[in-house]
C-alpha cells in the first residue's frame, strides 16, 4: 500500500532552503518539489508508464504556482490512465507548434529581437528575463492567435497581486506590444491586448529625495567631516560638484578625463571588467557625454589621482582595486554624516539639487541645462537639433558657476537667481561674461 503524503503547502514551500545537494519535497501522487542547491525550486512528477518509470518536470516555484503544478500532475495522470505517455504527448505538441510557429514565446522573442536594436544590452536583457520569468511559463506555448484577454491578464495580475507595481506595469507593457507586433505581422486579426490599459494598478511615481538648496552649506559641512575612507569623501565632493548619475561615476576610468581640457567624456559604453555586473554601463543616454570640469573638480580629481592613478578606475573597491566601489558606497556615505536616504537626501538627489540651482538662477538656456543633465529629448526632430547643439561653452560656464556657487554657500545661503544677479567681482561674474558675448 502506498505511503501516504501530506500535501505540501505555500509557506513550506516558501521555507525550503537549498542544502549541499537536491532534495524532493512530496506532494503525493508521484508529484514532488525538488530543490536545487542553487536555490531553484522544480516541480517534477514521477509516473509509471507500460512498465516503465518516467519523469516529467512541470517548471520551477514560484513561476509555476502550487495550485498549477497540481493540475498539472492531474492533467498528466489522466493521460497516463489512458496508456498515453504524458512526456511524449508534449514532445508532439511541441512539434506541432513549431509547425505553425505562431507561439507567443515565438512571437515575443521576434518582437524583442526588432526592439533590441534599439536599446542597451543590459535594459534588452532585463526585458526578456522578465518575460522569461512571467509570462513564458503560462502564455510561452499558446498559439497567439488564441490569446484572449484574461489569458493575457492572468500572469500579470499574479505579479501585481504581489504587489510589485512596476514590474506588473512593464510587463503590461510589454505584452502589448508583442500583440500589437502579431497584429502589424498578420499573425492575428483582433488585438486582445488593446484593453490592457487601466487594468493594472498605476506605481506610484517614486521621487529620489534631495535637500533644500538652503542646506548646502550645512551638507558641505558633513561632506568635509566625514570620518570614512578618504576616496569615498572625494567622490561623494565630486559627486556634489559635476552630478552625474551612480554607474557613470563608479565605472569610470581615467582615460576618460582630459586633464589639459578640463574635459570628462563618459562614453557610452565602456570595457567590461572581469567578474563586475553591469561595468560597460557608459553615458545612460547612449551617446558620449561630456562633462566640463571646474576648477574645483579638477582639484577634487587631482586629489583622488594621488590616490588611485597608477590603476584603470577612478574609484576602485576598497578590498580590490581591480573591481570599482560598491554602488551603495555614496549613499552609505551620507547616511554616516546622518542622512536618511529615503527621506532627506541620497546620491542621486544632488542632480535634483543642481538642476533646480541653474534654472532657478536665470542665467542658463533650458536646452543647455537638459544637456548637462543629460536627459533625453523625447520629440525626435528637437532632438536631433539638440544633440548637434552641444552649447559646450555656455555648459562649462554653468560647471564653473555651479561650483562656485556651492561654495558660496558656505558662508551662508543666498539663492541662486540673488546669486547670479548680485554676487561676483567685477568682469567676473557669469552675468557679466555672457552680456559681454
Amino acid at each position: 500500500m502506498p505511503r501516504k503524503v501530506a500535501p505540501l503547502t505555500d509557506s513550506a514551500i516558501k521555507a525550503a532552503k537549498p542544502q549541499a545537494q537536491a532534495y524532493k519535497l512530496a506532494d503525493g501522487s508521484g508529484l514532488y518539489l525538488e530543490v536545487m542547491p542553487a536555490g531553484s525550486k522544480i516541480w517534477r512528477m514521477k509516473y509509471q508508464i507500460k512498465g516503465k518509470e518516467r519523469r516529467i518536470t512541470f517548471g520551477a516555484y514560484p513561476a509555476v504556482t502550487l495550485q498549477q503544478a497540481r493540475q498539472e500532475r492531474e492533467q498528466a495522470r489522466d493521460l497516463v490512465s489512458q496508456g498515453i505517455d504524458p512526456v511524449a504527448e508534449r514532445k508532439a505538441a511541441k512539434q506541432e507548434e513549431e509547425a505553425t510557429g505562431l507561439t507567443f514565446e515565438r512571437v515575443a522573442v521576434e518582437w524583442h529581437t526588432a526592439r533590441s536594436t534599439r536599446w542597451s544590452k543590459d535594459h534588452a536583457s532585463r526585458v526578456l528575463n522578465r518575460m522569461e520569468t512571467h509570462l513564458f511559463p503560462s502564455l510561452g506555448s499558446k498559439p497567439i492567435d488564441a490569446l484572449k484577454l484574461k489569458d493575457l491578464l492572468a500572469p500579470i495580475k499574479e505579479v501585481e497581486a504581489r504587489g510589485t507595481l512596476e514590474t506588473a506595469s512593464r510587463l503590461s507593457q510589454y505584452t502589448a506590444g508583442v500583440m500589437r507586433h502579431a497584429i502589424q505581422h498578420d499573425y492575428i486579426e483582433t488585438n486582445p491586448a488593446t484593453d490592457l490599459t487601466g487594468a493594472i494598478a498605476t506605481p506610484k511615481t517614486k521621487h529620489r529625495p534631495a535637500l533644500p538648496l538652503d542646506r548646502l552649506g550645512e551638507l558641505q559641512e558633513r561632506i568635509d567631516a566625514y570620518p570614512g575612507r578618504t576616496l569615498t569623501r572625494l567622490a561623494v565632493m565630486l559627486t556634489l560638484h559635476v552630478f552625474i548619475r551612480s554607474s557613470e561615476l563608479r565605472f569610470a576610468r581615467w582615460h576618460e578625463i582630459d586633464f589639459a581640457r578640463a574635459m570628462w567624456t563618459i562614453p557610452p559604453e565602456r570595457e567590461a571588467l572581469p567578474d563586475v555586473r553591469h561595468s560597460t554601463r557608459g553615458s545612460k543616454m547612449g551617446d558620449s557625454h561630456l562633462v566640463p570640469l571646474s576648477p574645483q573638480a579638477m582639484t577634487l580629481l587631482e586629489s583622488i589621482h594621488h590616490l588611485t592613478g597608477n590603476g584603470e578606475l577612478v574609484f576602485p573597491g576598497d578590498h580590490d582595486e581591480r573591481k570599482p566601489m560598491s554602488e551603495n558606497t555614496v549613499n552609505k556615505a551620507l547616511r554616516l554624516m546622518g542622512y536618511d536616504t529615503q527621506a532627506d537626501v541620497c546620491g542621486h538627489g544632488f542632480r535634483t539639487m543642481a538642476c533646480s540651482a541653474l534654472t532657478e538662477s536665470g542665467l542658463w538656456s533650458e536646452d543647455a541645462v537638459e544637456r548637462q543633465m543629460s536627459h533625453k529629448e523625447r520629440k525626435k526632430v528637437r532632438a536631433a537639433y539638440i544633440h548637434r547643439a552641444e552649447h559646450l561653452e555656455q555648459r562649462r560656464l554653468m560647471l564653473n558657476w555651479w561650483s562656485t556657487y556651492l561654495e558660496s554657500c558656505r558662508e551662508g545661503y543666498v539663492p541662486p537667481f540673488e546669486y547670479a544677479m548680485n554676487h561676483g567681482a567685477p568682469g567676473t561674474n557669469v552675468v557679466s561674461i555672457k552680456r559681454k558675448v
